[in-house]
């Protein structure tokens, strides 16, 4: 429907129209949209050179579930939260996490930050209260969620009525992370591809790089499928 969301058809009409060198104008035409509609979508989902149908479709999914995060529960004057709980079992349980993080490959500031924010009951926390929790510097914590914003681990929220961002981490991060890693390959399948065709598709090192472009495409798609097939769970 003109105006209306873009549907799954749409994105492929799209996907197909760029595989085709088709510009954005004539795409729009035929799907009888306005040609800005057609600009974003694929501006907003890798420019159209690395537009993809499923992961447009499987990102847009994501956008539209976004939640406003909820407040923080307030600490009672005893010292302890409003579940009975020492405010220093936030501290280890969220250690223990950031080491596995940080064994996993991801910097170790990085694996604090994603840690603390998985054992706060309200999914945020503000850069003042990472600062405060962590004792570190505002630009230490600017380079850690910075890191963890490009893997879309966690999101920025603005706190409504102020000017702080406040970084969130909600049950569909995971599903971001994984549509984030399949891009990633995608992007590297497209790389071994176009590695193929100059060094010449027939050569030991081309035919070596098509394979590893074929083969990443496919676990890239593996991947959205996967996570598309397990979301439903997210809203249990």
């Amino acid at each position: 429907m003109p105006g209306g969301r873009l549907s799954p058809d749409d994105r492929r009409l799209i996907a197909a129209g760029l595989a085709r060198g088709l510009g954005y104008a004539e795409i729009a035409r035929r799907l009888s949209r306005p040609t800005s509609t057609v600009s974003r979508e694929v501006t907003r989902n890798g420019g159209p050179g690395r537009y993809r149908a499923e992961l447009a479709q499987a990102a847009t999914a994501v956008r539209s579930r976004r939640r406003t995060p909820r407040p923080k529960p307030i600490e009672k004057p005893s010292g302890v939260d409003e579940y009975g709980r020492d405010p220093m079992l936030l501290t280890e349980v969220s250690d223990r996490f950031a080491l596995l993080f940080a064994q996993f490959g991801m910097p170790r500031m990085a694996a604090a930050v994603l840690a603390r924010l998985y054992a706060a009951d309200s999914g945020s926390l503000t850069a003042a209260e990472l600062v405060a929790q962590l004792r570190v510097s505002p630009a230490t914590v600017s380079a850690a969620v910075g890191r963890l914003e490009e893997r879309a681990l966690i999101r920025r929220d603005r706190d409504p009525g102020t000017r702080r961002d406040r970084y969130v981490i909600d049950e569909s991060a995971w599903y971001r992370a994984i549509l984030a890693g399949a891009q990633v390959n995608e992007r590297l399948a497209a790389q071994a591809r176009h590695g193929a065709d100059a060094l010449g598709v027939a050569t030991p090192a081309g035919l070596r790089l098509l394979g590893m472009g074929d083969y990443l495409e496919r676990v890239g798609l593996d991947m959205v499928r996967s996570a598309e097939r397990w979301r439903p769970r997210l809203d249990q």
